[in-house]
């Protein structure tokens, strides 16, 4: 039975579509042992976490077995937030953060980003133990390179990937992320 991915889209309008290119490529690069799911988030053009967290909670509590989770750009962000407030009833294997946007501190706050801004204590409320992956370009015109680093000190435990070239969709190239779930242990 293949190991199942749970990748989490970006928000804007035809993010579906442009993260399918990166979910394409998770797919072809993970191969038959694994099971990209990639379900279309509500209202992607303006989206919102009220709506996106139950979905998010359904997926998560249909997956097989230990799961591991992905989520690229608002998706990422989203998904953290939800990983910090929900009951997990089944081992998580590995998260992997794409391009994530930091909201509140020293990132971004525009109008209402309090909806998405992480508990100081963030790390201490995440699944005990499981290995975090962060990748961000330093060439990303739609998420400030510095985010990464606020990301850092809010999981100190999570492991960086500092990539060179890609913008925010990575070159449409998720083979870093694919190693990196490929090494995961199995729960």
């Amino acid at each position: 039975m293949p190991k199942q991915v749970l990748f989490i889209q970006g928000a804007s309008e035809g993010a579906y579509e442009a993260d399918a290119k990166l979910v394409e490529s998770l797919r072809h690069t993970l191969g038959s042992n694994y099971e990209v799911i990639y379900p279309a988030m509500p209202n992607e053009a303006d989206a919102s976490y009220d709506e996106w967290k139950p979905c998010i909670e359904r997926e998560i509590a249909s997956m097989r077995g230990s799961v591991i989770l992905a989520g690229h750009s608002v998706g990422a962000s989203i998904l953290l937030k939800c990983l910090g407030e929900i009951k997990i009833k089944k081992p998580v294997a590995g998260i992997s953060l794409m391009s994530t946007p930091f909201w509140g501190g020293d990132g971004w706050r525009y109008e209402g980003y309090q909806e998405l801004e992480l508990p100081k204590d963030l790390a201490a409320k995440l699944p005990p133990s499981t290995p975090i992956f962060l990748y961000h370009s330093r060439d990303d015109g739609s998420v400030p390179y510095e985010h990464l680093a606020l990301y850092e000190k809010l999981l100190p435990h999570a492991t960086s990937r500092r990539l060179d070239k890609g913008g925010h969709q990575l070159n449409n190239d998720l083979a870093p992320v694919a190693q990196d779930i490929k090494s995961l242990k199995s729960i």
